[in-house]
């Protein structure tokens, strides 16, 4: 089972992280020095993922563009002769191969995705959700990608978060099979703190099979009109053909402005140039307890 296609919606209007995405898609806000898109898409090539489909509207194609060559830009870095800048800017263009389809309206996780069944076709393929940002040794979505490919079945990434945090996350009921691995009993999406089965959380990355998109042509729509994709995946459940990975790494929800600019403060720190300054600068700001 080979797997190269990820779906990557980036249709929403991005409402958490207003007023700065009035005019600018939350998905190219920066993080450091690369919009918050770009690593999501570095994670997928280097899962050895090769066709990304971005699920986008009219209004995204800001996004499509930064992955594509802009002659003019490249131009007045060769005649200033800044030669690592162009190789870096001429490497986003080259690094995976872009679909666009459009989704005309938004509807939920779950009409995004089915929006890309005719670019996706019958093979298995990566979901990955751009408020998400996932980094360590593997990539996050490659963890996933391993298990889908031994257990021939779609697989969904969770990771612990803290009690008070359960009632703003899909949460999972599962049976622990082997270390990490669950097999998905039920799903419930941001239940009260009393009546989470666990605190396993639902985050960005998903292996998806051909089949979820019959379940999500056979669903009503839900709150706000919405067809959630989390409905779908509790039929698989119900199924037994759902499996839960708990990611290993660093995660950041660039959605949630705490968790965006540690992310920013994160990469920042590996850059040595900028270390020591920054750490100095950090101190000034936090209040000296003695």
């Amino acid at each position: 089972m080979e797997i190269k296609k990820v779906v990557v919606p980036v249709a929403g209007w991005g409402t958490r992280s207003l007023p700065a995405t009035k005019n600018v898609p939350k998905e190219m806000l920066p993080v450091y020095n690369k919009p918050v898109v770009q690593y999501v898409v570095e994670e997928a090539q280097g899962a050895g993922l090769t066709d990304v489909v971005f699920v986008t509207n009219r209004n995204k194609t800001i996004i499509e563009d930064h992955f594509d060559y802009n002659l003019a830009l490249e131009d007045v870095l060769k005649r200033t002769n800044k030669m690592d800048t162009l190789k870096m800017v001429h490497d986003v263009a080259e690094m995976v191969n872009i679909i666009s389809v459009r989704q005309k309206r938004q509807l939920g996780l779950g009409h995004a995705v089915l929006c890309a069944k005719a670019a996706v076709g019958n093979d298995p393929f990566a979901l990955m959700v751009g408020d998400d940002l996932m980094f360590g040794m593997e990539p996050g979505i490659k963890q996933l990608m391993a298990v889908a490919h031994s257990e021939h079945m779609p697989v969904v990434g969770v990771v612990e978060v803290p009690s008070d945090k359960v009632s703003n996350y899909g949460i999972i009921r599962g049976d622990e099979f082997a270390p990490g691995m669950y097999r998905v009993r039920d799903l419930v999406e941001k239940p009260k703190v009393s009546e989470a089965p666990s605190r396993l959380a639902i985050v960005g990355r998903y292996i998806l099979f051909p089949d979820i998109f019959e379940h999500l042509e056979n669903l009503s729509p839900g709150h706000g009109g919405e067809i959630q994709l989390t409905d779908a995946m509790k039929e698989l459940a119900k199924s037994n053909r759902l499996l839960a990975v708990k990611i290993r790494g660093q995660r950041f929800d660039t959605g949630d402005w705490s968790d965006y600019l540690t992310a920013n403060i994160y990469f920042a720190l590996q850059d040595e140039t900028l270390r020591d300054d920054l750490v100095q600068r950090l101190k000034e700001l936090l209040p000296y307890k003695g």
